[in-house]
């Protein structure tokens, strides 16, 4: 690899978070409280899960930061190992849950 796939990887998704309202059109810049990045890896199965959670204080929610970040963080994984491994797939994108603003929290699967 080019250098520490993980260390990387959470760096570019916290970088993307903190630019998502340039990269999707229509999406309101947010001032955010943090931004952070979860690796599991299962070497038995060969995955790795990335879970992104981003924070504001804003009255507004933050999937799409989130979601920019777990996003990016994926592709920097893959952009780092595709030299060892090119059958690499990113398999899903998925908001898991929600809390505050004005439509209340939400969790995937209740």
């Amino acid at each position: 690899p080019k250098g520490d796939v993980l260390a990387t990887a959470r760096i570019a998704g916290i970088q993307a978070a903190k630019r998502t309202s340039e990269l999707i059109p229509l999406c309101h810049a947010l001032p955010l409280s943090s931004v952070s990045i979860e690796e599991d890896v299962d070497t038995a199965a060969g995955t790795l899960t990335l879970i992104a959670e981003a924070r504001t204080t804003a009255q507004t929610g933050v999937e799409m930061e989130a979601l920019t970040a777990a996003s990016v963080s994926a592709l920097t994984v893959y952009d780092m190992l595709k030299a060892l491994e090119r059958g690499i797939e990113i398999a899903s994108v998925a908001l898991l849950e929600k809390s505050g603003g004005a439509s209340g929290d939400w969790r995937r699967g209740e």
